[in-house]
């Protein structure tokens, strides 16, 4: 498959070099290349502008659209340094396969496994995590955003270029080379995207395409970009399948759709990178989406996306596990037991309901009638650790046991699992949010605005307590946020983790396709059980109990008198049999045979 993108600077022979800009607030343009003189582009129609030059993969290049702007390419592939720097004409053939004929995994197959590229040490790092990461039973990494973003430092939302790797992580061709080398240890590689919004530094669009954006709605992020221009859609829909073309990335997710107005342009993008994808190929689409649109979900008549981060589920196992109700944990304080049995049974807690965090206004889709493999769950990930003020683990924040229960009802239910780099090993150093901002003046407004968001939470409204949080900005704050195993105890959390995998990809996994929920009871204040049907017409019972006391469980009964198979019970599990009770913290999982 090789694709004509509209976007960038593209080889169209060794030493030829077609060069294309939409410029449409612009009425000349021209393309200064190094070592050569200035090139006016040709003005095509509808805002365009094209050039073709003698020169191939290496060269260094700007666009001029006035006598005192030269601007890198907005569908840079490459950087000479950093986001206001030239750009660099890339050769997509350079890089030689050793895995030309992988065509992906199952998506039911998937365990993925989040991470940071500079915190992993670039995507050399990354490399040389894989084969632990292949035999703990991860079979999925997924790299947050790796777009070009100021400075070294980012966690990748900042990002202005959104075909560049960063350079602080590698070159074009060592990203190839991780996702390469991943495939040889039978993992696919995920990647988050950003179409939402551009960081705050080095998006130069407005200069020359003010069409790119709108003044009549407004974002997080400021400006909103407008996906009713057909050169916007396209901009970042080629960008989505140059990722998997050209990379061989395996899957996408996407960043905050809630935030993308046109609605129908989500569905147009999932339409046409599945149209792109060659006949066998898997590729997987995941939305990060807080409206709970379940209607993207859908499985007919046409696949779309194959699931959504469910942080429904994360936010009420988060309030089961610390007892916080602050923020977007006020709405799953009250009944947070039976909004642990509709998310293990129904996917998301709050379909059509009335959400307080939101006012009061009604939140979601219903979405019963979803597979239980629509959903991606975790217990943690970036935002839920990095957007603390102090980006604390629930290592620290959590009874460990109730933690270990809470991570084998993660890694058991039929719901695709989600860990966070340094999971694995029970990782105590905090996740903080950092940046590299090339100005002072971006560096006081980040670590300023920061430190005021917390003003609404009690235990910052002290200003004295609010200066105490990390300067986003500070080398220190990213050298925090890097995961090393402690020497006490990593061993074990890694065995845990490693077990719990073993038995989901022998005894789960190859049964999701056609699994439903056969619903929950609510067995505790804090105690569920639930059941769903799998492929191969056994049951599987999950039970378990994050709360401090003993709850009653008739273990005769406990699969329903046929004989189940205990999958796997905590310590004390055992024990507590004769007793009829599921001790504090505990879990058990038994395949049942159906009826």
């Amino acid at each position: 498959m090789n694709p004509t993108y509209s976007f960038g600077a593209q080889l169209v022979a060794p030493n030829r070099t077609c060069f294309r800009l939409w410029a449409p607030s612009k009425e000349e343009v021209s393309v200064e290349i190094d070592g050569m003189p200035a090139i006016p582009m040709e003005r095509l129609a509808d805002g365009w502008f094209e050039a073709h030059a003698d020169c191939g993969a290496g060269t260094r290049y700007r666009y001029r659209v006035s006598d005192d702007l030269a601007v890198p390419d907005p569908a840079s592939r490459w950087q000479d340094g950093d986001i206001h720097d030239a750009s660099i004409v890339c050769d997509p053939q350079s890089y030689q396969w050793n895995n030309s004929d992988w065509t992906g995994r199952m998506w039911e197959e998937s365990v993925i496994y989040e991470l940071h590229v500079g915190a992993l040490g670039g995507f050399e790092g990354v490399m040389q995590q894989l084969p632990a990461l292949a035999d703990l039973g991860i079979t999925a990494i997924e790299l947050m955003p790796i777009a070009d973003f100021p400075g070294a430092r980012n966690w990748g939302y900042d990002g202005v270029l959104p075909y560049a790797p960063d350079t602080a992580y590698g070159t074009p061709d060592q990203l190839k080379a991780l996702v390469d080398a991943a495939h040889s240890h039978g993992m696919m590689v995920f990647l988050d995207v950003v179409y939402n919004h551009f960081g705050p530094d080095g998006n130069y669009l407005g200069a020359y395409a003010g069409t790119f954006f709108r003044d009549d709605l407004k974002t997080p992020w400021g400006q909103a970009i407008d996906f009713r221009q057909r050169p916007v859609r396209d901009f970042f829909i080629e960008n989505a399948i140059y990722w998997l073309d050209e990379f061989r990335i395996d899957g996408l997710r996407f960043d905050a759709v809630h935030a993308i107005s046109e609605k129908d342009w989500i569905v147009e993008m999932a339409q046409r990178i599945r149209a792109a994808m060659p006949e066998g190929r898997r590729v997987h689409l995941v939305l990060e989406n807080d409206d709970n649109t379940a209607g993207f979900l859908e499985r007919s008549p046409e696949l779309l996306y194959d699931a959504q981060w469910n942080d429904d589920m994360h936010h009420v196992l988060h309030v089961l596990l610390t007892g916080e109700q602050e923020g977007y944990y006020v709405s799953y304080v009250n009944q947070p037991a039976e909004k642990l049995m509709r998310g293990l049974t129904e996917g998301f807690v709050y379909q059509g309901e009335p959400s307080v965090y939101a006012g009061g206004e009604p939140r979601g889709e219903p979405s019963a009638h979803l597979s239980p493999t629509s959903f991606v769950n975790f217990l943690q990930n970036h935002d839920q650790i990095g957007n603390r003020a102090f980006g604390e683990r629930l290592t620290t924040l959590a009874n460990p046991l109730a933690l270990r229960s809470a991570m084998g009802l993660l890694l058991l239910s039929p719901n695709i699992p989600l860990l966070f780099m340094g999971d694995e090993y029970g990782a105590t150093q905090p996740f903080l949010y950092f940046t590299s901002h090339l100005t002072p003046e971006l560096a006081y407004a980040v670590r300023n605005g920061r430190r005021e968001e917390f003003a609404r939470f009690s235990a910052f409204s002290d200003p004295a307590i609010r200066e105490t949080i990390p300067d986003p900005n500070a080398e220190q704050t990213f050298l925090d946020s890097i995961p090393r195993p402690d020497s006490e105890g990593a061993t074990t959390w890694r065995d845990w983790i490693k077990a719990l995998l073993t038995i989901r990809q022998e005894r789960i996994v190859p049964f999701l396709a056609g699994a439903t929920s056969l619903g929950a009871e609510m067995i505790g204040p804090k105690a569920v059980k639930a059941r769903w049907q799998l492929d191969n017409d056994q049951i599987l019972m999950i039970t378990v109990n994050l709360g401090d006391a003993p709850v009653p469980i008739d273990y005769e009964k406990l699969a329903d008198g046929k004989g189940g198979a205990i999958l796997f019970q905590t310590d004390g599990v055992e024990d507590a049999a004769p007793e009829n009770t599921l001790p504090a913290y505990a879990l058990i999982a038994v395949m049942e045979p159906s009826a």
